[in-house]
């Protein structure tokens, strides 16, 4: 005799398949891991002052451009072989689990060498899907107002007496913020370190945060 109890009724597991056709694994992930996480107090920190910068393309990109939209952001540099290739591998895995509408940024604390070319190179080989997911770069100035001006993100240059090896070039924040429709910026998370579990812990916090923030007017 079947177990009615133990069996999930067979309208349970068609529901869940007309999802997956529906939305696709990615975004289903995304609203189950989402779903099971409670709001997030995300308070308005501050505006993002209007900037322009140069994305991988050698196309100027200003806030207009993230008009009405959620963003993510953080800061690396192309020659690091520290944290930003794991914090790259970590915006590429939001790249897959966040919905289409959100916009992803990275900006580079080396402008002089990651030129636009050297950073489409990058996120070519992270997987980036330039649609949707920008690097920017431009003088030091340009990005030092809106990293550590609006964004909070710091970076500072390792002196030469002090670099451990020759990819030993900046001290930088290793978090993402997120930004919201209006420009404000409204969270701050950390993606490694003592203590940390992105995946089980961060990731899906972040995954919340953003879904408050698009279902925000």
């Amino acid at each position: 005799m079947p177990d009615k109890i133990t069996r999930p009724p067979r309208l349970i597991w068609l529901g869940f398949s007309f999802l997956f056709a529906l939305l696709g694994v990615p975004y289903v992930i995304w609203l189950v891991q989402t779903l099971n996480h409670p709001p997030l107090p995300l308070r308005a920190i501050g505006p993002v002052a209007p900037f322009t910068l140069t994305n991988e393309n050698g196309q100027a990109v200003t806030l207009a451009d993230f008009t009405n939209r959620v963003w993510v952001a953080d800061i690396i540099f192309t020659r690091c072989a520290g944290p930003c290739p794991r914090l790259t591998q970590q915006m590429h895995g939001l790249q897959i689990l966040l919905p289409e509408s959100v916009k992803l940024v990275t900006l580079t604390t080396d402008p002089e060498f990651d030129t636009p070319v050297v950073l489409k190179k990058y996120g070519e080989h992270f997987g980036a899907d330039f649609n949707r997911w920008t690097f920017l770069t431009g003088t030091k100035v340009e990005i030092a107002a809106l990293a550590g001006g609006s964004l909070k993100l710091s970076a500072q240059p390792v002196k030469p007496e002090e670099q451990k090896d020759a990819a030993d070039l900046f001290i930088h924040t290793t978090i993402f913020v997120i930004v919201d429709k209006h420009a404000q910026l409204r969270g701050f998370f950390e993606t490694g370190g003592d203590g940390v579990n992105w995946v089980d812990d961060v990731e899906p916090r972040l995954l919340k945060a953003v879904r408050q923030l698009e279902n925000e007017p």
